[in-house]
C-alpha cells in the first residue's frame, strides 16, 4: 500500500487519538460503510502503517509517576559500541522509548521510574556502562501532550 487517500489519512488520526474506535462508529466518522472502513483498516495493519493499539497509562498506575529525558553520547561509533548500548537499553525496562539523533547526543531516551532513588540507579546503570562517555538528564515537570494526544488534566495557563 503505498497510497494514502484522504479517507485513510483520516481512518490513521482518528484511531491514533483513539485506537479503541469500534469499526462501526470509525465507520460513522470516516464517511464510508463499515465493510469498507473495515477493509482499508485491514489494509493500513498489513501494510504496517498501524504498528498496533495500546493504552495510555497514567505514571501512578505502573508505578512511574518521575519521567526523565535522557541525552546519551557513546564512547565511540563502532558498530559494536552502537549494537551493545542499543542492547542494553532494549534490556532495560525503565527505558520506554529510544531514539537515534542527530547533533550533540547519539540517542535521546525517556525514561520513567518510581522515583529519584531509582532514577539515580538507572543513571548508575548507565554510567556504569563502558560505552557511554556522556549522559545529560532533565526530569520532566509537567506532561501535557503524549503521543499526539493532550494529556486530559493540562489545561493551559
Amino acid at each position: 500500500m503505498t497510497d494514502i487517500d484522504a479517507h485513510d489519512l483520516k481512518i490513521l488520526t482518528l484511531l491514533q487519538a483513539n485506537g479503541r474506535l469500534g469499526n462501526q462508529e470509525l465507520s460513522e466518522l470516516v464517511g464510508l460503510s463499515p465493510s469498507q472502513c473495515s477493509r482499508r483498516r485491514m489494509a493500513l495493519e498489513q501494510a504496517g502503517l498501524i504498528l498496533g493499539y495500546h493504552a495510555r497509562l497514567a505514571p501512578q498506575a505502573m508505578n512511574t509517576e518521575v519521567v526523565a529525558m535522557v541525552e546519551v553520547s557513546l564512547v565511540n561509533h563502532a558498530q559494536g559500541t552502537s549494537e551493545g548500548f542499543e542492547r542494553f537499553v532494549l534490556e532495560e525496562g525503565a527505558v520506554i522509548d529510544v531514539h537515534e539523533t542527530t547533533g550533540e547526543a547519539d540517542y535521546s531516551l525517556k525514561v520513567a521510574v518510581a522515583g529519584l532513588a531509582e532514577l539515580n540507579a538507572l543513571m548508575g546503570r548507565l554510567t556504569a556502562n563502558a560505552m557511554i562517555s556522556h549522559l545529560k538528564t532533565a526530569v520532566v515537570l509537567e506532561r501535557f501532550k503524549e503521543a499526539g494526544v493532550a494529556v486530559a488534566d493540562h489545561q493551559p495557563d
